[in-house]
């Protein structure tokens, strides 16, 4: 199963859409709160083309979106960037995707950033041992207040 991971492209807006529409149903994070009522979730191209922010994308061999991450700064919070978005299709969990996004997205980060933070939910077990592999601790509280109020688990990174 080959991918090519690649910075987003116009083309690439409905298949990241469906993508983390997907996800989010998996999880039940259909709701307010989280990802799924985020207004600009079908034009991230054109959202990740502001200075210093960035989304990547896994594209299969018939070009469909199978994974995603992005970084963008945390408003109000100087320094910090946050892990946006990283979604992956159930059938490419566990194949190196996520950590062929995962590298991408921080060596990003580490260009402009000292720091990256990112919310999650406690049912996405898996993407928590994911995150710390990756060196995110968990942390109490979000730097600054967030529109994703549903996002019950916080970590951030030293980069």
């Amino acid at each position: 199963m080959a991918v090519t991971v690649r910075i987003i492209e116009s083309r690439d807006n409905a298949g990241v859409e469906a993508l983390i529409r997907a996800c989010l149903i998996e999880f039940g994070a259909n709701r307010a709160g989280t990802a799924w009522t985020d207004p600009d979730l079908d034009r991230y191209a054109e959202v990740y083309s502001q200075p210093q922010t960035r989304y990547w994308v896994a594209v299969d061999a018939d070009n469909s979106v199978v994974g995603g991450v992005g970084i963008g700064p945390l408003p109000g919070a100087d320094g910090i960037c946050e892990l946006q978005k990283m979604y992956c299709l159930p059938p490419w969990r566990g194949t190196g995707v996520a950590q062929r996004l995962m590298e991408e997205a921080l060596a990003f980060a580490a260009q402009y950033y000292k720091q990256c933070y990112l919310e999650t939910l406690s049912n996405m077990v898996a993407a928590q041992r994911f995150y710390e592999k990756y060196g995110f601790r968990r942390v109490d509280a979000p730097p600054v207040k967030t529109a994703h109020f549903a996002c019950d688990v916080r970590y951030l990174r030293e980069l």
